[in-house]
């Protein structure tokens, strides 16, 4: 197996059964196999080539300590036997390690290492597998992730490896996406992933890496139509998929599920990204945070802000988490922290056009319901630099949206109408509906005054979209709407219904034309309560009385002793939520000065924050409170109804 591209070293490579045996079983995806053979090789070989081999097999079944301990002996081991550029190759794994598992500060050294270790090498391999070696979403500056993957995609091609090759088309692609120059972008994307589908990229490990930088390429434009094309191609090479490798699917699912976010299919999005959300339960933090965060922005969106904080909570320190972060602060109405978040999201970007259009637009909302104008025209300003330069539709109807509202909000209606009009035209025939409304309620909103017949008919546009797609609206979007006389009631069109009953000992669930039949359960009793209620939150004792009437007595004494309140009260909470910005943003600075013992003692504190806050937070987000004699209840209620 030639893992991460290079001569083998040389003395090592005499008849090995184990080896080769182990290649064979790789090949034919008996990932298991392949691991065994080469730690039964190991027993009896100190050789770091077949240790950089096992670990990254280990790395994709998400272990730590095994392929920490193989990396850190090959790393010595190639040192010792004078291969330097073998040695920076294993540095680089071990820094691309730490980071997959959430220690960005110990992966620094590492990497730093490995560049060390290549000082005077001249060109080769080695030096290209070092410059792509993190995940490409990972690489914060698209400038730099561009830079290294040039680097790499030259050697690949002049030392012919077509796994770096691919790796390096696949990085350069995202880079040049990030930046804007999306055309550009996906063309490099597209002849990576023909590599990979063709077969020629063997290294399972950085074709999962490859395939990543397409998803997350693919998040940043909101191109639904050639992620569902690939992703079919993925399907049948086995790459994603229930026999694919999990991680990638569990990506791959996000991805889809954020993509049906934005065109407004909050239903089909729900299903997906809890899917994606179950798959990547056990992986470490960074496999699942795009699982995390497409699920925590669509819980925002629906208004679940207690259930969006319990998921983004400990992972603000990865790049992806800052915009749900953000939107979740401004949707809680904590303007302060919002602009806080975006203020440091915008330090860490870099040259990353498409995300800084998201943390700009929540900069300028932030900043405007403080009243800080002068703010909010600064990164209008630099919403409209952006647009001037990028190819994307969607970006430039951002960017018109915040200048209209900096417009407005300066006393200038006529200049804001104008952009608003802009934004509806940048859109075209694209499917964003959500944004399309968002625009025609502004529109609605500032002729309200001026011509209210043209804000009704505004008005009554973004009703029609919210009934179409079977979404709820913004409270502000209803308030303008219900002002105009416009209600929100209209219904979409094909709406399911389904039916839960009890005939005797079995219970019976009728949807369309399907039918089943589910013995009785406590569990069946406590969700035909719940469903039968919608909206309407019950007690843990009044579903409990359901399946145990009896015990109506000893209930009520349960109840009347109560608890001795949350564990942490709302401004308890509120000062942890600024602690752990203030924290994150020394940690930072410390990382940037090089200050690695001062970053550890920062991110300890922060662990120890996170600990509080997550103790303090029940099921979805809600106050656990201290002492509750319902505590037990809720525990076995949740359990039966799973």
């Amino acid at each position: 197996m030639d893992v991460g591209g290079g001569t083998k070293m040389g003395g090592v490579t005499s008849v090995m059964d184990d080896r080769a045996g182990a290649a064979v079983a790789l090949q034919r995806g008996d990932f298991a196999g392949a691991v065994a053979l080469l730690r039964s090789h190991l027993a009896d070989h100190a050789d770091p080539e077949a240790r950089l081999e096992l670990a990254q097999l280990l790395v994709l079944g998400d272990e730590l300590d095994e392929p920490r301990h193989h990396l850190t002996l090959a790393v010595q081991e190639f040192t010792q036997g004078g291969l330097p550029r073998r040695a920076a190759v294993a540095a680089s794994r071990l820094g691309f390690l730490y980071g997959g598992f959430g220690s960005p500060v110990a992966a620094r050294p590492w990497f730093a290492r490995a560049w060390r270790l290549l000082e005077g090498q001249g060109p080769c391999l080695e030096l290209g597998w070092v410059a792509v070696a993190d995940v490409g979403c990972n690489v914060d500056d698209p400038a730099t992730l561009q830079e290294r993957a040039d680097l790499a995609l030259d050697l690949a091609r002049r030392f012919g490896d077509t796994t770096l090759e691919a790796k390096a088309l696949a990085d350069g692609g995202l880079a040049l996406v990030e930046q804007g120059r999306v055309e550009e972008g996906m063309s490099r994307i597209d002849e990576a992933l023909a590599l990979v589908i063709s077969g020629a990229t063997g290294d399972p490990l950085f074709t999962g890496l490859t395939v990543c930088s397409f998803f997350s390429a693919c998040a940043c434009v909101g191109d639904l139509s050639r992620m569902q094309a690939w992703t079919e191609l993925l399907r049948t090479a086995r790459l994603i998929g229930d026999h694919g490798i999990p991680v990638l699917t569990s990506h791959c699912s996000s991805v889809y599920g954020h993509l049906l976010c934005t065109v407004g299919q909050w239903g089909e999005a729900e299903s997906v990204l809890e899917g994606a959300y179950a798959m990547a339960e056990g992986m470490t933090f960074s496999k699942r945070i795009h699982a995390v965060t497409a699920l925590a922005e669509l819980r925002t969106l629906q208004g679940r802000l207690d259930e969006a904080e319990e998921l983004l909570l400990g992972c603000d320190h990865y790049l992806e988490a800052l915009i749900p972060y953000a939107k979740l602060h401004l949707a809680r109405g904590d303007f302060e922290l919002a602009a806080g978040v975006t203020r440091r999201g915008l330090r860490l970007l870099g040259a990353d056009r498409v995300r800084r259009v998201d943390l700009l637009s929540v900069l300028v909302e932030a900043s405007l319901a403080q009243g800080d104008l002068a703010t909010a025209t600064t990164a209008a300003r630099e919403l409209g630099d952006i647009v001037a330069v990028t190819e994307l539709p969607t970006l430039a109807a951002e960017g018109r949206f915040a200048a209209a509202r900096v417009s407005a909000a300066a006393g200038d209606v006529d200049a804001a109408l104008a952009e608003l009009d802009r934004a509806l035209a940048a859109l075209g025939d694209i499917d964003l509906p959500l944004t399309r409304a968002k625009i025609h309620v502004e529109l609605a909103r500032l002729q309200a005054g001026v011509d209210r017949g043209a804000a009704i008919a505004e008005a009554r546009a973004a009703a029609a979209i919210h009934a179409r797609l079977a979404s709820p609206m913004p409270p502000e979007a209803s308030t303008v709407l219900s002002q105009l006389g416009v209600g929100d009631g209209l219904r979409a069109p094909g709406v399911r219904r389904a039916r839960l009953c009890r005939t005797g000992s079995r219970w019976t669930f009728c949807c369309d034309t399907q039918t089943f039949h589910l013995r009785d359960t406590k569990g069946l009793w406590y969700l035909a309560e719940l469903i039968s209620h919608p909206g309407v939150e019950r007690h843990v004792f009044d579903l409990v009385a359901l399946t145990d009437p009896a015990d109506a007595e000893g209930l009520a004494v349960r109840r009347a002793l109560g608890d001795a309140g949350p564990v942490l009260d709302g401004r308890a909470k509120d000062a942890y939520r600024r602690r752990l910005e203030q924290l994150r943003e020394q940690a930072e600075d410390a990382q940037a000065l090089g200050d690695d013992d001062g970053a550890v003692r920062l991110e300890a504190e922060i662990d120890a924050l996170v600990a509080e806050l997550a103790r303090a937070m029940g099921i979805g987000g809600r106050d656990r409170r201290l002492s509750a004699g319902a505590e037990k209840a809720r525990l076995n209620v949740t359990r039966a109804l799973r």
